[in-house]
């Protein structure tokens, strides 16, 4: 069963953009059913984590709303984190799945059982990760990857109850 899923944030929970305003406020733009799948996610009894290698307050923001317990960013070497936190949770590798879109994301999800690339993810992330996903970085792909989980933790019907009476 998977029990974590870990995410990377530009490209994958956003479309990669990042925008400043005149005053260098910085802007990103999130997908809400990536979020209402992450809740769902955390309701079913699993647990989430981003790793980023940018450092942003709005990541953080997002995280704390969507009651993320694992947040690390400014991530250099992604792979040392996630190993530390798949050790620090008492997890194996094939319990884990993980999404990630560019170069400094493959030694993370080399690491997995379960990877994904959104459909804009770069050729080489393309080229080592389990699934590609048929939605773009946020548009939809962490939606995508969660519910295909889903499936695979056999608890469809467990998230409907959640939320449809008599599903």
């Amino acid at each position: 069963m998977i029990r974590l899923i870990v995410l990377d944030v530009d490209g994958c929970m956003t479309d990669g953009k990042i925008i400043y305003t005149h005053d260098g406020v910085e802007l990103k733009n999130f997908h809400v059913k990536d979020g209402f799948a992450i809740v769902n996610w955390i309701k079913l009894g699993h647990d989430v984590a981003i790793i980023t290698g940018r450092d942003s307050q709005i990541v953080k923001n997002r995280a704390h709303e969507l009651k993320i317990r694992h947040l690390y960013q400014g991530i250099k070497d992604k792979e040392k984190v996630l190993k530390e936190l798949v050790s620090s949770l008492g997890l194996s590798f094939e319990e884990v799945a993980c999404i990630g879109d560019d170069l400094n994301d493959i030694n993370m999800l080399n690491l997995v059982t379960h990877s994904f690339t959104p459909s804009d993810g770069v050729k080489e992330v393309q080229e080592v990760v389990k699934t590609v996903l048929s939605k773009k970085g946020g548009d939809g792909a962490v939606r995508e990857m969660i519910d295909i989980l889903i499936d695979t933790n056999n608890q469809k019907q467990e998230l409907m109850q959640i939320w449809v009476k008599n599903p």
